[in-house]
């Protein structure tokens, strides 16, 4: 990776009189910021001149949209605050889809907006837009500053705002004359109160001895893991609930790597796509715990008929979840790591019921098989890309997916065993995700192996960021499942629209030639015995590198649960011997 020489990597300590446009980057970094991923523009230019007197780096992008999600890639492979950046006008509207990514999926990012100057304010000027009104729905906060003075406390409290209780973007918007004034930068005295959760947000000990009491008496008790545990730290906290009390674990699309896959009481993922003893098992299930998941759509299906016979244990630090989708027997609310060490120790320790047993019976012909030794009948399937990758790497990286059917194909045969190890959309379903989150995670950890998995049709919403890649000079791999279409809407097509394949057949250009136009290297994988080596080849390669995976065209995701139907009724997986 290479460094950028800077002019002057010196930061004041002790107040001094600096711009605005100083002042903003000497608060960035008096709080650790390393990377900022932005595109210059008219009403943010004083701040990008600025730059040159501070130790950061900051990563040109080829679109706004993908700063934002650049900087939520860092944020979910590092679990600290993503910085991104952008003018005014478009360059702000640009990093809306972004922002909303990072809203649903609770990740906190700071988005700074250059705005036009205070006094042209609300007159329609050139590249105005109202950004902070625009964004209020999808933001946790935001704030519009005009005065220089007010820089660093607002950036200061916009951090501490991102990162603490439910975590979520903050926008902040300043004045090109805010970023042009002088004032005393004192990092210091620009400190906000320390945060502290409101006294309400707290489970009560009878709450406690309430979800003590339940777990106790249950014969049929599931942990539900969702990316709040990620979120919180508390992966130790709910592998010592599971052992202790022999529980098995489903999990979230985004609670993926929450939770050993090895672990023998994993079960793998619930919901839509999850796996058809995991959603039976929820629904024969007498109690679950649910830990930092809001009960989405795409997880508890028809709500009325979900779970029914199941008393509910919802732990969670957001309190407008609880009893938003599913109505629960105790509440816990509260740091979910707090809330479960002071749960443990009220936790008796058991012995298997046999409740385990009675779930891996259930998986028969119908769980996802390790399909190393399944014959070769001459298609590739996204299957075995999948499985290759995760056995050719041993879990050992970072897997950051696009939204489709990769995405979910990728959550059912690539094994995660350690946190922060898959970065998805999973609230929004961003398509384009996949590589500037990527790259994102490569800045935040520059030492681990990043691996990029998109479609072919979400790849190409951000391919430009291929420039990015390569004028950065990171080494990141990246897996196209090439299927000739957009694959999750054809599957809906097939199985609910006639096969009526309107708009989904996709021309793509050669991927491998694209690449290669960025200076990147590449290679077509067409056969399911060439998948390993081409992996390989793009592990040992010293640069980015691309795979282009010619899949079987009309593949689908088993099993599926259709919209508004139950978790069991499920469209089930066909004939065994297919992956």
């Amino acid at each position: 990776m290479r460094e950028f020489p800077r002019q002057d990597n010196s930061v004041p300590h002790a107040p001094a009189p600096l711009t605005g446009a100083e002042i903003i980057w000497a608060t960035l970094a008096g709080e650790g910021v390393t990377a900022v991923f932005g595109y210059p523009g008219g009403a943010i230019l004083p701040t990008y001149d600025a730059l040159r007197r501070f130790p950061i780096r900051h990563v040109l992008v080829r679109h706004e949209q993908c700063a934002a999600h650049m900087a939520d890639g860092y944020a979910r492979a590092s679990g600290k605050v993503g910085v991104c950046m952008a003018t005014s006008g478009p360059g702000a509207t640009n990093l809306l889809t972004g922002i909303a990514t990072a809203m649903l999926d609770s990740v906190p990012i700071l988005c700074i907006t250059g705005q036009v100057s205070s006094r042209v304010l609300g007159n329609d000027a050139f590249q105005e837009v109202d950004i902070t009104g625009v964004t209020l729905p999808v933001t946790k906060h935001n704030f519009l500053v005009d005065r220089a003075e007010d820089i660093a406390p607002t950036l200061r409290s916009a951090l501490q705002i991102a990162r603490s209780g439910r975590p979520g973007p903050v926008l902040v918007d300043i004045t090109r004359d805010a970023q042009q004034a002088s004032a005393l930068f004192d990092f210091d005295a620009a400190q906000p109160a320390p945060y502290r959760e409101h006294p309400m947000i707290r489970a009560r000990e009878e709450q406690l001895q309430q979800a003590a009491d339940l777990i106790q008496r249950a014969e049929r008790p599931l942990i539900l893991s969702g990316h709040g545990v990620i979120a919180s730290g508390a992966m130790e906290q709910v592998r010592t609930l599971a052992e202790r009390a022999q529980i098995p674990v489903a999990l979230t699309l985004l609670g993926l790597s929450s939770f050993p896959a090895s672990h023998v009481l994993n079960l793998g993922m619930m919901g839509m796509h999850g796996e058809s003893w995991v959603n039976r098992a929820i629904q024969q299930a007498d109690l679950l715990i649910a830990c930092g998941m809001r009960f989405g759509d795409r997880v508890i299906g028809k709500s009325t008929s979900y779970a029914r016979n199941a008393r509910k244990i919802h732990i969670d630090i957001d309190p407008a979840e609880i009893n938003k989708n599913v109505k629960v027997d105790v509440a816990l609310t509260g740091d979910l790591r707090a809330v479960l060490e002071r749960l443990l120790p009220l936790v008796p320790i058991r012995q298997d019921s046999g409740w385990l047993n009675t779930i891996h019976s259930a998986r028969g012909e119908n769980a996802v098989r390790d399909i190393q030794n399944l014959p070769d009948n001459g298609h590739l399937y996204a299957a075995h890309v999948m499985h290759d990758l995760w056995r050719v790497t041993n879990s050992e990286c970072i897997v950051v997916t696009d939204v489709g059917q990769h995405q979910m194909w990728e959550a059912q045969y690539f094994k995660h065993e350690h946190p922060r190890s898959l970065l998805t959309s999973g609230g929004l379903g961003t398509m384009g995700f996949a590589l500037p989150a990527a790259i994102g995670a490569k800045l935040a950890h520059p030492e681990k192996e990043v691996w990029a998995i998109a479609g072919d049709g979400g790849f190409q919403m951000t391919a430009a960021e291929l420039a990015t890649l390569a004028q950065e000079g990171l080494k990141i791999n990246i897996a196209i499942i090439n299927n000739g279409y957009l694959g999750m809407v054809r599957q809906w097509q097939e199985f609910f629209y006639d096969r009526n394949y309107q708009s989904t057949p996709l021309v793509s250009p050669d991927f491998v030639k694209l690449a290669d136009a960025h200076g990147i290297a590449g290679r077509a994988v067409r056969t399911r015995g060439a998948v390993r080596a081409a992996v390989d080849e793009a592990r040992s390669h010293s640069k980015a590198f691309l795979l282009n995976f010619i899949v079987e065209r009309e593949d689908a995701v088993y099993p599926m649960i259709p919209a508004g139907n139950s978790l069991d009724e499920m469209i089930r997986r066909p004939a065994a011997g297919e992956p």
